[in-house]
C-alpha cells in the first residue's frame, strides 16, 4: 500500500498535531530533518533522562512522524515526513480561505479609498430606533 494514497483519517492528523504540540518533540522532528540520529544523539541538548526522551520518541513514532532502524548495536531514528505532508494539506484548505478573505477584504479597501460604496449586501444595517 502506498502510504502517500492513503486518506488523511481523523485519528492520523490528531496523532501528528499531538505530536506536533510539544516543543521538545518539534526539535527533536527538527533534529532528525538534518539526518537520523540515535537516541544518546538526540537527547545531547536537552536537560532531561533518557527514559523522558525515549518518552518523546515513542509519541513520535505512534503518530508515523520518525522510524528507527537497525545499524549493528546503532538504532537510528530518522524522519518521516508523509504525516507532516498530511497535516499541511488539511492546513492549506484553511490558506485558501484566508487567502479569500484577504483578496475580498482588499477589494473592499481599494472601494473605499476610492469613494465609492460598498454594495448593500456587504453593509450592516442598523436597527429602527
Amino acid at each position: 500500500m502506498n502510504p502517500s494514497s492513503d486518506p488523511i483519517t481523523p485519528d492520523r492528523l490528531d496523532a501528528t498535531f499531538a505530536a506536533l504540540a510539544d516543543p521538545t518533540r518539534r526539535a527533536i522532528l527538527a533534529r532528525l530533518a538534518a539526518g537520523e540520529a540515535s537516541v544518546t544523539e538526540l537527547a545531547e541538548p536537552f536537560a532531561m533522562s533518557q527514559p523522558a526522551i525515549s518518552k518523546h520518541l515513542k509519541v513520535l513514532e505512534r503518530a508515523g512522524l520518525i522510524s528507527s532502524g537497525n545499524v549493528a548495536q546503532r538504532r537510528p531514528r530518522r524522519l518521516e515526513a508523509q504525516p507532516l505532508a498530511e497535516a499541511n494539506q488539511w492546513l492549506e484548505r484553511y490558506r485558501e480561505f484566508w487567502e479569500l478573505s484577504y483578496l475580498r477584504l482588499d477589494g473592499v479597501l481599494e472601494e473605499l479609498k476610492a469613494g465609492q460604496p460598498t454594495p448593500a449586501r456587504n453593509r450592516r444595517r442598523r436597527p429602527p430606533a
